[in-house]
């Protein structure tokens, strides 16, 4: 590289119309210098840097410049900040241009380039490990596939992943996937990328977690919703009990299907934390389950139960469950079913394999469509809606907000700002016991003298 580099003054039109012929720079930093290219008409802007070349993890001095052409000068037509470009634009996009080269050559110095696709998987495989060892069942690889995998966004090299990618590919998921669905997509994917941004630092851009944080902000995702609205009515719960018998009974659950949908009615515990309970959790002498705490959150656990009481009939209907079993076995049980071949070794059949517990919420989608269907309740009805109305009912009958949150593992400000509603009906039924007549009763009026 020369050691004096004499500038050339090309900031404005009138400047560059002075410049001879040929090829003038102008330094940006000490190894990137902007370079304006005077030709018979008009001008070009070049971008050339001196820097290391990396090649099978190691770095090598390249001799010399390494160089690229930009785009037009705007000293005829104007700037459009793409095939035409202004100063300030070209330096911009030299800088731009330098970095994406150093960054996809350091991206690919020590093996395969990464890629959301590769990311996403390797996130998958360690779920995998961790659900093996006895972890919690996600469903996070069927999200992930579907949504992520099978979409461009896939094949994108994490060097130059940027924040409009991520919202290009949020504006691409269907209309008519729900809220809490589409969070918990985000979430997946943002652990995913995250993953890769820690384990590769080395190899990859400072800005990356950046990007991912900005690129799929869950602020609008998860902003505040009405959930008191998706409530049910008691009338409601009591036919989804009812149908969801009927289903179990029509389609050979012997009794497994009816006791998970009752066990969620009556607790208004998350899937995960019901599908944990254990025979020992259930306590009829006390008329009330203990519901094992959630793994959501980061924070320190101070228990690991919530004590819920329920009725006498639902201790009933899950007695006949616990019959000759040991405590430490899963409550609720489900059979597996595998496939085998007909007499004639082409007609497939299911059958039963072996009883196991439940493991993750989509087992609970096609029943739970017949059970709801049945029912007359919309499509939208979802068994989380057991949840709301639960929190509902509870609010409305006037049970304080920090206790209401402390029986659904939740905190209080999740309850004030996702039902303000039935805390605001609630608090109104409260104020309103404790109003007084002041006017005087108009028969006991006694008049002043004089007037």
């Amino acid at each position: 590289m020369a050691k004096n580099l004499v500038e050339a003054i090309v900031s404005t039109r009138n400047s560059r119309l002075k410049l001879s012929e040929g090829e003038h720079w102008r330094a940006l930093d000490a190894d990137v210098h902007l370079g304006y290219r005077r030709g018979k008409r008009a001008g070009r802007w070049l971008v050339r840097w001196y820097g290391e070349i990396y090649r099978k993890g190691k770095t090598v001095a390249e001799l010399g410049y390494r160089r690229e052409t930009l785009a037009a000068a705007d000293d005829v037509l104007e700037a459009d900040g793409v095939d035409c470009l202004s100063f300030d634009q070209a330096k911009l996009a030299a800088i731009k241009k330098v970095e994406t080269i150093r960054a996809s050559e350091l991206a690919s110095a020590r093996g395969p380039v990464l890629t959301v696709k590769s990311a996403v998987d390797n996130y998958l495989l360690l779920r995998e490990a961790k659900e093996a060892k006895g972890g919690r069942q996600h469903d996070a690889k069927r999200r992930l596939t579907k949504h992520v995998l099978k979409d461009p966004i896939a094949e994108t090299p994490l060097h130059v992943l940027l924040e409009d990618d991520l919202s290009a590919w949020r504006r691409r998921r269907p209309a008519d996937i729900s809220v809490s669905t589409v969070r918990r997509i985000i979430n997946d994917l943002k652990a995913a990328l995250n993953g890769a941004a820690a384990a590769y630092r080395t190899r990859l851009p400072a800005q990356l977690p950046i990007v991912i944080k900005n690129g799929l902000s869950t602020e609008e995702a998860t902003a505040p919703i009405a959930r008191e609205k998706q409530a049910l009515t008691d009338s409601e719960i009591r036919k989804l009990i009812i149908q969801s018998m009927r289903v179990d009974e029509e389609g050979g659950w012997e009794g497994d299907l009816a006791r998970m949908i009752l066990a969620l009615a009556s607790t208004g515990a998350r899937f995960s934390q019901v599908a944990r309970m254990t025979v020992a959790d259930l306590q009829p002498g006390k008329s009330r389950l203990m519901v094992p705490t959630s793994r959501k959150g980061r924070g320190v656990k101070t228990s690991t139960h919530t004590a819920i009481r329920v009725g006498s009939d639902v201790i009933d209907a899950l007695v006949p469950a616990v019959a000759g079993r040991r405590g430490p076995e899963p409550l609720l049980m489900r059979w597996r079913h595998k496939q085998v071949s007909g007499e004639d070794r082409k007609l497939a059949r299911w059958v039963k394999d072996e009883r196991g517990p439940w493991l993750n919420a989509t087992e609970l989608s096609r029943p739970w469509r017949l059970i709801a269907t049945a029912a007359g309740l919309p499509i939208d009805v979802v068994p989380y809606s057991f949840r709301h109305s639960s929190i509902v009912r509870q609010l409305r009958a006037g049970l304080p907000v920090r206790l209401v949150a402390a029986l659904h593992d939740t905190s209080s400000e999740m309850i004030e700002r996702h039902y303000s509603a039935a805390i605001v009906d609630a608090l109104d039924t409260l104020a309103a016991g404790a109003v007084i007549d002041l006017m005087p009763d108009r028969d006991n009026v006694v008049r002043i003298a004089g007037k």
